[in-house]
Formats: C-alpha cells, structure tokens, sequence
C-alpha cells in the first residue's frame, strides 16, 4: 500500500488565479498581499466582496490603518473600486456596513496604465522640445 505523504488538492476547489499581470504593476508586496485576499474572498459571479479591514488585517499580517492606506492605492491604479454600505441593526438604526469591494479587470486596469505611461512620455517630449527650443533661441 503507498502512503502519499501530502493529501491530494483539487485544482480547481483549493485554488484561486492571480493574474500575472499584477507583478508588472509596480505593487508592493503588501498591495499585493491584500489584492490576492480579496480576489480570495470574491463571488466570481459578481467580482465583489465585503471583508472588514480587522478580516483583511488578520489575513495578511498588516494593521487596519495600513490596509486603508494600501486600499486607497489600489483603488488609485485602477485595480478597485469601493462603495459604503449600511446595515440595519435590531433596533431599527442604521449603521456605516463593510466597504463593498468591487475587483476591476486586470485588462481594464493594464490598459489604464498603458494610457498612463503613454501620456507622460507625451509630456517628457513636449518638455524636451520645449528647453531645446529655449537653449537653441537663448
């Protein structure tokens, strides 16, 4: 009888995809850290989901002010999108919810920064012509 010293996986119920394209984003490794916790905890139907920032700061190791500060820069490049939510407590009061995470797709979000880079090498060109033309009429 052979005895598997590692229990056997299945490869598409122990496993979630990371796009590749994350790496060339320039992320932190915390950025990247909290990204993959959410792609974690997303409905695929809906690419959403509602962690806490205690749930995403007990995950990945990170204090809930530095998941805000990281949250806030992915949502700067493009890779989420946050919405408030309320929730009604027992006695009928309302109450600020778990921000609603929206998960952007990364082909949306690598075209963003293409567009990016694009307009600030326009930039660099036009400021180059523009000192050229005043070292050359000085």
């Amino acid at each position: 009888m052979k005895r598997s010293l590692w229990p056997t996986r299945d490869s598409v119920k122990d496993y979630f995809p990371l796009p590749k394209e994350i790496f060339s984003l320039g992320l932190s490794a915390a950025e990247i850290a909290i990204y993959a916790y959410l792609l974690f905890c997303e409905d695929c139907q809906t690419f959403q989901c509602w962690p806490s920032y205690r749930k995403i700061s007990e995950a990945v190791g990170l204090s809930p002010n530095t998941i805000r500060k990281h949250i806030r820069s992915l949502e700067e490049r493009g890779l989420l999108v946050t919405e408030p939510t309320m929730v009604t407590t027992k006695d009928g009061k309302t109450r600020n919810g778990n921000l609603l995470f929206t998960i952007r797709p990364i082909h949306a979000v690598l075209q963003q920064e293409y567009d990016r880079q694009m307009q600030q090498l326009d930039e660099d060109v036009a400021r180059r012509k523009y000192a050229d033309f005043i070292e050359n009429t000085g």
